[in-house]
């Protein structure tokens, strides 16, 4: 269902990619319980992951991290909204910000935007010299790579659009007063730059999809569709190797339950 190869491209993706009719709430009902089985193996383990979105404005980023985090325990899962950097931010490296909401052992971070900003809206919109945006590519991988040898799995999600499917969901949203929140400026501005976003994008997947964290490039201008598949692809990713078998009930929690429900019998008795 994703683009797997480390030259994916955005002009290589079928976007008329579509679910079966009928079939998504099933699909979406099952990712969820195994994403639950999943946080319940991670958790008080050696194991922790990290998971990128990134993608067109409107491109459904939101929606598959909501499917997400309406099923796991926030106590062992966080999701990272990344904005534009704050002038502390822009005091130190590009990097320190995302260094400080790594998971600890036994913890899932999803970052929704991250530090591929330096190659997409920074380069773009002017806001990293090119000798810094080129320099970010080793840096990115680099840094990548530290977390997989720390035993931090690292899965990358982008969810494309064409610029037509975009359009109309801002219009979308313009017309929904609950969703208006989520429009910019920028959001129209940045349309103006679609053909230097699609070239740094496909540079990005070319330069940092690496064997310990590849690029999955996902075609979403049918919703369900980007959903399922992102939500498929993480879920593969997390659970490989992983025994996802429901822990037993220690004998310790039993023999305690047991004594107290005789206590209990004899207190009623």
């Amino acid at each position: 269902m994703s683009k797997k190869s480390k030259t994916a491209t955005l002009a290589g993706l079928d976007m008329d990619s579509h679910l079966k009719s009928g079939t998504y709430q099933d699909r979406l009902a099952d990712l969820q319980h195994t994403l639950v089985k999943i946080q319940q193996a991670y958790l008080n383990s050696s194991h922790s992951a990290v998971v990128v979105f990134e993608g067109w404005d409107a491109a459904g980023k939101g929606g598959a991290i909501r499917r997400m985090s309406s099923v796991l325990d926030p106590r062992g899962f966080k999701v990272w909204p990344i904005a534009a950097p704050q002038p502390a931010d822009l005091s130190r490296h590009y990097l320190s910000r995302f260094w400080e909401r790594l998971p600890a052992k036994g913890e899932i971070a999803v970052f929704d935007r991250s530090w591929y900003g330096r190659v997409l809206v920074e380069r773009v919109e002017g806001y990293a010299a090119e000798a810094e945006w080129s320099r970010a590519y080793g840096e990115i991988a680099d840094f990548e790579k530290l977390l997989v040898d720390n035993g931090t799995r690292v899965v990358k999600i982008f969810l494309a659009i064409t610029r037509e499917e975009q359009l109309k969901r801002f219009i979308s949203r313009m017309d929904d007063p609950l969703k208006r929140w989520k429009l910019s400026v920028e959001d129209f501005r940045n349309r103006g730059k679609w053909n230097a976003y699609v070239e740094a994008a496909d540079e990005m997947f070319a330069r940092t999809s690496t064997g310990h964290a590849h690029w999955d490039v996902i075609p979403a201008n049918h919703k369900t569709f980007g959903r399922v598949a992102a939500l498929q692809t993480i879920v593969d990713r997390l659970s490989k190797g992983i025994d996802l078998t429901p822990r037993l009930l220690s004998p310790e929690v039993a023999e305690e339950a047991r004594q107290l429900m005789e206590r209990e019998g004899r207190d009623e008795g």
